[in-house]
């Protein structure tokens, strides 16, 4: 499936947003609760997440070109940054309404029909991202990634709120209401955080995590049993693709046509392993010192 069909579950995670939008509002207005007010507020990042997932997916699926020789896979970074980032406004915000509500308690009202309309607005958001989780794993998008997880710390966060709500009713603590806010507001900047620093991992190229590496690494041990050594082992991801680049090292006296098969090996087997990768290889004679004086990035 192409990014483009992809699209789809932008579509539905826009449509969600704005269901729960409208539903959480409304227990807001219903209740008078920060705490139900704080969970508006989130629903409000996670339609612009969303929509920015939906752009960000267009220009993913474009193919490469002679500007993007590498393809346009970046792009979904800067969905989740973004999302990131408007998580972490919204978490000051909640902490702005939290406060004022400390230093103003008000009374709540309307409790039941609120917190109906709350759980009603949570079972959206949780059916949606087991869509969009499901999607990103079988198609490898790390933006509808993001948008499932921020989703269901979503209905985490309404279910911390509604439990607040709850207890201020049973106990007439009001301080629960804005108190549950602040954790609310807590959870969200973990979130965003979380979100920000994957995105610039991936635009500064970290390295493929640690199981994917010692993938490459456990072919690469098989070819050096047999003569082969490998060396200069460089890989990135961007964003649904990976890259690795290496040197291979081969007897001098080996012709060309028996370095290439043995590197076409070489490049089949970790794309076998590891789907959607691009392998690139660099032949050198196992016996010239020259052969490892050009290891380093810069020669």
């Amino acid at each position: 499936m192409s990014h483009q069909s992809l699209k789809r579950f932008a579509w539905l995670s826009i449509a969600a947003a704005l269901s729960t939008i409208a539903l959480k509002t409304a227990a807001w207005w219903l209740t008078g609760s920060v705490g139900l007010l704080s969970d508006a507020l989130e629903s409000l990042v996670n339609l612009a997440g969303a929509m920015m997932a939906l752009a960000m997916l267009g220009i993913a699926e474009q193919p490469a070109d002679d500007q993007h020789a590498y393809g346009h896979g970046k792009a979904e970074y800067f969905s989740s940054g973004f999302e990131g980032l408007l998580i972490l406004f919204a978490a000051a915000a909640i902490g702005v309404s939290a406060v004022e509500r400390l230093l103003n308690p008000q009374p709540l009202s309307d409790v039941g029909i609120g917190l109906v309309v709350s759980v009603v607005a949570s079972l959206i958001n949780f059916f949606t991202a087991r869509v969009l989780l499901a999607a990103s794993r079988e198609h490898h998008s790390l933006t509808l990634e993001a948008d499932a997880h921020h989703l269901l710390t979503d209905v985490w966060t309404s279910a911390g709120v509604i439990f607040g709500v709850g207890a201020v009713t049973l106990t007439g603590w009001l301080w629960l209401d804005p108190l549950i806010a602040f954790l609310v507001a807590l959870n969200i900047v973990w979130t965003g955080w979380k979100l920000v620093h994957r995105s610039t991992s991936g635009l500064m190229d970290q390295a493929l995590p640690s199981e994917d590496h010692a993938r490459v690494e456990g072919i690469l041990a098989r070819y050096r049993d047999e003569g082969i050594d490998f060396h200069a082992l460089r890989t990135r991801e961007s964003g649904a693709r990976r890259f690795v680049e290496m040197h291979v090292l081969v007897p001098g006296a080996w012709t060309v046509r028996h370095g290439h098969d043995l590197a076409e090996r070489v490049e089949s087997d970790i794309r076998d392993a590891l789907p959607r990768t691009t392998v690139i290889t660099h032949l050198e004679p196992l016996e010239d010192p020259v052969s490892h004086e050009d290891i380093a990035l810069d020669r």
